[in-house]
């Protein structure tokens, strides 16, 4: 595991990447997993088009809006954070992506990796159906991001 050296120096970081003022009322609700952060980016970028999307990234994605007993708090969080989005932010569409491997389902649901890729796209439905009681005008869409043998990540759309 390579470990990075943290920065010595009192100065702060001054990014070069200016702020933009437009919101461009969209969000996506993904899996905070580290390791697909730059390609969940890369797709909504480019794949959607969607730049300075709303982000709400929690462990499990989409799964803290499934309904699931275990993870109430977290989507009561998450739904907390689409309402405001949606009012403060004008939200108008919503993107919700679950990704293969996924240890929130396994750890945290308990379910078994034959069961994974289904108990996701059941869930991806049940989160798409619970923001769309939130706001019936929201255009939800559902992905699932898959890593393939070469290390390349492919978003495939679901319907939900």
């Amino acid at each position: 595991m390579e470990r990075r050296e943290t920065p010595t120096t009192s100065e702060a970081f001054r990014s070069t990447v200016p702020y933009a003022q437009e919101r461009i009322h969209a969000a996506a609700v993904y899996c905070s997993d580290g390791r697909l952060g730059e390609a969940f980016d890369d797709f909504l970028d480019n794949g959607l088009r969607l730049p300075r999307y709303d982000r709400v990234a929690v462990p499990g994605g989409a799964a803290c809006l499934a309904g699931h007993f275990s993870a109430f708090r977290e989507g009561e969080a998450a739904m907390d954070q689409l309402r405001f989005l949606e009012d403060a932010h004008e939200l108008a569409r919503v993107v919700l992506i679950a990704h293969q491997k996924c240890a929130f389902y396994t750890h945290r649901l308990r379910v078994h990796e034959i069961d994974l890729r289904n108990r996701q796209l059941e869930d991806l439905a049940r989160a798409a159906s619970r923001a769309r009681r939130l706001c019936p005008s929201l255009a939800v869409e559902g992905y699932f991001a898959a890593v393939t043998d070469r290390d390349t990540v492919v978003f495939e759309r679901i319907d939900v």
